[in-house]
């Protein structure tokens, strides 16, 4: 079943090709410890990268400073900026030097309600629904780049995946948007709503 671990805890979980170890990461907790307390979400929805592979991941064309915990080794938190005010937080998975990832979606806040209700607005179901908003929960930010899941303030623990797994496309993207490596619980209220992405205005002729 999608989401249980065998021996090897999680190293034997995300050392895979990408898209074997999204769909596992469904069931999977994520839990932050912060000053402020604790709060663990429940993983609900997911999304494949597969580096040189796709282009819709952030290390298609190669090696960069931003990208560089891509290239692993697997089990370490890749963490980015975007829209000039969100974060957004991806697990890197497979091989070192395979600079595949696991966008962190969406999930269930199951530790800590109080501490995520205070980072962020909304009702139960949205306070990890929409990757934005599931690191706003967690307080996660960059200073977290990097940070190794299997011990300290960060960790990720395998879990008990959902009967049905439903699949789609990739929210939000222009380039490789029709390969359905969106992988969520189905029927889970915690999962976000799909948006493809906004066309592009056309530059009238000079």
């Amino acid at each position: 079943m999608p989401g249980s671990a065998e021996a090897g805890g999680l190293d034997a979980l995300l050392d895979r090709p990408v898209l074997e170890v999204a769909p596992a990461l469904l069931g999977a907790v994520l839990r932050h410890e912060t000053l402020d307390g604790v709060v663990a979400v429940r993983l609900t929805e997911v999304e494949a990268y597969d580096g040189p592979h796709d282009p819709g991941s952030h290390a298609y064309r190669g090696r960069t400073a931003r990208n560089e915990v891509m290239f692993g080794p697997p089990g370490r938190l890749y963490v980015y900026f975007t829209y000039g005010m969100h974060f957004c937080c991806n697990v890197v998975v497979g091989g070192p030097g395979d600079p595949a990832a696991v966008l962190l979606r969406a999930g269930e806040v199951v530790e800590g309600h109080d501490l995520a209700r205070s980072r962020r607005r909304g009702g139960e179901r949205d306070l990890a629904r929409g990757p934005a908003r599931l690191c706003q929960a967690l307080g996660i930010d960059l200073a977290h780049n990097g940070a190794d899941l299997r011990s300290g303030p960060l960790t990720l623990t395998a879990g008990e995946g959902p009967r049905v797994v439903s699949t789609g496309p990739r929210v939000g993207l222009r380039r490789a948007a029709d390969r359905p490596w969106r992988f969520w619980a189905a029927d889970d209220p915690s999962v976000s709503v799909y948006r493809p992405a906004a066309p592009r205005p056309r530059r009238r002729p000079s």
